[in-house]
């Protein structure tokens, strides 16, 4: 049967697929183009510290930071390096700039307060002074390690923070301070986070009592214009506090002492296990390498350290007691005999 006998069109066989539109394929092209593109900004904001709250939100990609470089130590020390994230603020060009955690462990009237103002003038060190004299911050184990935990994740804002990078970062505990009374689970803590402790005492128990009686006589008497100051900038401040000369009990006197050293003893006994180094308020004020040695300890450059507080009670003790005779007929003759004698100029 010859073509035109078809009863079907030749057309009808033919589909003709609709032309698909330039502008939808390049709509779609600088779409994924787009998406590329913030991808990778969002990656390379990231690692400089930066990311836009709209980028975040678009794409829901989680980063990782870029980690810090090994630090070239001892693998023993490795539990005393830390990398704190603080959360009021950001560390940024010192964020890899590693931190020691330290804690000076003393008593009052003992120099710490001297020794901290050295500390605190090395440019890499903090020292936030002593945060548990407030009694909430030490009610119990849980407000103690809140408190620490804001300290070395340098939270802790004082006059003591840094505009340079902080290498050291600590503070200034009192033995009758909690630090006795919960010193396993303190013990512990030092443990974990890697906290080194610093104790600084007084050799001559005597000379601390006598600076103890006065500050406390000073509390009530505020000598210096009616304000009270335990420790003074100025030579004429200084000898204006000295005038006074506490009279000792006696009787007590050697039990007092005793009850000290015992103190003292239980102390370095309890943190024996932790990373320490123990010092003598008077060999650091005879022999500054001894701050040398301090440094070496907290691993940070050697500075020459200076502070600007006057020293209160110089010479022989004779001269700040009110009964030095009795005093010396008790001490005669025992284990204390010793703390009569000037053991050291300045």
């Amino acid at each position: 049967m010859g073509d035109e006998h078809s009863l079907i069109p030749k057309d009808s066989f033919v589909f003709k697929l609709p032309k698909k539109s330039p502008l939808v394929l390049r709509m779609v092209v600088l779409m994924f183009v787009m998406v590329c593109a913030v991808y990778i900004c969002s990656i390379c904001l990231k690692q400089i510290g930066v990311v836009p709250k709209s980028a975040a939100g678009f794409l829901n990609v989680e980063v990782f930071e870029k980690p810090c470089p090994e630090p070239n130590i001892e693998p023993w020390d490795i539990p005393y390096v830390h990398y704190p994230k603080p959360k009021t603020y950001t560390r940024e060009e010192c964020s890899c700039n590693p931190v020691r955690y330290f804690a000076i462990l003393s008593m009052q009237r003992s120099g710490s307060g001297w020794f901290e103002t050295l500390l605190n003038n090395h440019t890499n060190i903090s020292s936030n002074g002593e945060i548990f004299s407030v009694k909430d911050r030490r009610a119990n184990v849980s407000t103690i390690f809140e408190t620490l935990d804001k300290v070395y994740n340098l939270d802790w804002l004082s006059s003591a923070s840094k505009n340079e990078c902080t290498s050291a970062v600590g503070l200034k505990w009192m033995l009758n301070q909690g630090l006795m009374k919960h010193h396993e689970e303190i013990v512990e803590y030092f443990k974990t986070r890697g906290v080194s402790a610093i104790f600084l005492f007084r050799r001559n128990l005597l000379r601390r009592m006598i600076s103890v009686l006065a500050n406390s006589y000073d509390k009530d008497a505020k000598l210096l214009n009616g304000t009270h100051k335990s420790h003074v900038h100025s030579p004429k401040e200084a000898e204006i506090l000295a005038r006074y000369k506490p009279l000792i009990n006696t009787t007590l006197l050697i039990a007092d002492l005793k009850q000290v050293q015992e103190m003292t003893t239980k102390a370095l006994s309890y943190f024996n296990t932790t990373r320490h180094i123990f010092l003598y308020y008077e060999d650091v004020v005879k022999n500054r390498t001894r701050l040398d040695d301090v440094q070496e300890f907290l691993k940070v450059p050697k500075l020459n350290l200076k502070s600007r507080q006057v020293k209160i009670h110089h010479g022989p003790l004779s001269q700040h007691v009110q009964n030095w005779e009795e005093v010396q007929k008790t001490l005669k003759g025992t284990g204390f005999e010793n703390f009569l004698l000037e053991d050291y100029r300045k």
